[in-house]
């Protein structure tokens, strides 16, 4: 992989230029994975005060919209590709008259082989831990039991699940690496500063699951972090990303039929 080009060599914008950096990242956050921040904090919050503790209690990451087969797989597919819009609008933001926004993160293909191998080394490094911290968790009582998967077993089902893991990775790693890292390094911010900054929003919006999964993620965002300012490229932290849910998603009912007590 290549060495940190891409990310060090956005440098610091001028004082005037700042504030419209901090509405721009404003809006972007309040439009995509910011909102989910809000949200999951005021959840989290509302199922650790109630009387039943969050060890009973359950989050369903991708349940079905409807009882009818032909309307549950609309509503799955449009809530699957609607997000990609705030993905498509940084990418657009970071454009640059001699470079797109693809190539500004490193989110192209002109290194298909390093990026496919970079993202099973994350994938291996942080995916499979994260499951067993996950279930580790679950057994300690602070993380609620998360249904990877409520849909009704269609012709559609898995690859729609696929889509939902490609969206998740997309809308994570585009925005909260590619495009904060670059916002925050050009308003002059340290890069550890940036990384914790960024893990710290990537497990925020999963404190909807419990205190557990927060963690976990706040962790793979360090590494994912790491990993980007060292690669100066988003696409294996996509395919990464991609893979873990995928195991998540389709292994899901697996995993409640093996090990009930846990992923029940």
């Amino acid at each position: 992989m290549s060495g940190t080009r891409t990310f060090a060599a956005e440098v610091p914008v001028a004082r005037p230029e700042r504030t419209r950096l901090w509405w721009e990242i404003a809006i972007v956050l309040g439009l995509s994975l910011g909102q989910s921040a809000i949200y999951s904090i005021v959840t989290i919050i509302d199922r650790s005060t109630q009387s039943t503790p969050l060890s009973q209690q359950t989050a369903q990451v991708n349940p079905s919209q409807s009882n009818r087969e032909v309307f549950d797989f609309l509503y799955q597919v449009l809530g699957n590709l609607f997000p990609l819009f705030a993905v498509a609008l940084v990418i657009y933001l970071l454009w640059q008259p001699q470079r797109s926004g693809f190539r500004r993160i490193g989110f192209d293909l002109t290194r298909p082989g390093r990026d496919l191998g970079g993202g099973l080394l994350l994938f291996l490094g942080i995916g499979i831990p994260g499951i067993l911290f996950y279930a580790l968790t679950r057994l300690l009582g602070i993380t609620v039991a998360v249904q990877a998967s409520t849909l009704d077993a269609h012709w559609w089902t898995v690859p729609v699940l696929i889509l939902a893991a490609l969206r998740a990775a997309l809308q994570e790693e585009v925005i909260v690496v590619g495009y904060l890292f670059t916002r925050l390094r050009q308003l002059g911010w340290g890069t550890w500063t940036i990384i914790v900054v960024s893990a710290l929003l990537r497990g925020s919006y999963h404190l909807y699951q419990g205190f557990g999964p927060f963690v976990g993620n706040a962790v793979m965002g360090v590494v994912f972090g790491w990993a980007y300012t060292r690669w100066g490229r988003v696409m294996p932290l996509v395919v990464a990303h991609t893979i873990i849910d995928i195991v998540s998603f389709v292994g899901y009912p697996l995993a409640v039929a093996w090990w009930p007590s846990i992923f029940a």
